[in-house]
């Protein structure tokens, strides 16, 4: 009787990250729980970044660890504010001590959004400054401390998490966009600056997608109208974001640099 074998393609093999040890900002739910999941399922080691609450990721943990075959853990979960340089060390640190392999990956996924949707005349100064911090400035110092940290010489990805709103530039996103256009800059620079070291940065930009931050404060007319907009009838999914961020992550995504990937089914 002959025996059963499963061919493995070299395209299927490329996209393979067999324990190379990714942190997730902002893993805990949402696009970055999604993401954490599908990295976990190419074989990644993970690295649940919350800021607030651990129940979540603690979930997100067992689920990954359930699924795995190997007696020991593939997926921690780490309490850090992504604004917080010092936070943001020991969330490295823990990522570099935490598995027997080296980093490889950065996924920015932490984000807040003014739930008031005020426009810029009437918006307030603190909830803009608490965005700046969580949307700009946090992924800023994880950019900044993955460039130093992370696998040289093949394979090391830096992958943040933007906006379509950005381009879309819908009115009581002004702070929001903001934000979040500073951070496709940056990246765009920090490309190039890494050249040499075979670390690729890229962003990917979601339009509407179906989780607790895009229905906070909307109201039924709001998400009727976001649907009506895109060309295929439908909110997006975390699981539309996340296979996107497994190909950038993998070696079949290293000419992909220095992007903006618009993840929105033709939103925009």
């Amino acid at each position: 009787m002959a025996a059963d074998i499963t061919t493995v393609s070299p395209s299927q093999t490329a996209l393979q990250l067999q324990d190379r040890v990714a942190i997730v900002t902002g893993g805990s739910r949402g696009i970055g729980k999604a993401i954490a999941l599908h990295l976990a399922s190419l074989g990644a080691k993970l690295v649940i970044n919350y800021n607030s609450n651990s129940t979540q990721a603690d979930l997100v943990v067992s689920e990954i660890n359930s699924n795995s075959r190997s007696q020991s853990p593939r997926a921690i979960s780490f309490k850090a504010d992504v604004s917080d340089p010092t936070q943001v060390k020991s969330l490295f640190d823990a990522a570099e001590s935490a598995f027997d392999s080296p980093l490889y990956i950065l996924v920015n996924a932490a984000g807040i959004l003014d739930s008031t949707y005020s426009p810029i005349s009437s918006s307030s100064t603190d909830v803009f400054d608490r965005m700046l911090a969580v949307n700009t400035r946090g992924p800023y110092l994880c950019c900044k401390e993955a460039a130093n940290r992370l696998k040289r010489g093949g394979g090391g990805r830096i992958i943040c998490l933007t906006s379509s709103m950005v381009v879309a530039l819908t009115p009581g996103f002004g702070a929001y966009a903001g934000s979040k256009a500073a951070v496709e800059a940056m990246v765009k620079i920090l490309a190039k600056e890494l050249k040499g070291k075979r670390i690729t940065a890229n962003c990917i930009a979601p339009g509407p997608i179906a989780t607790e931050m895009f229905f906070e404060g909307k109201s039924e007319a709001m998400v009727n109208r976001a649907v009506e907009q895109s060309p295929l009838d439908r909110l997006g999914q975390p699981e539309d974001v996340a296979p996107l961020v497994g190909f950038l992550a993998s070696d079949a995504g290293e000419w992909i640099n220095g992007q903006i990937v618009r993840v929105n089914g033709g939103y925009v």
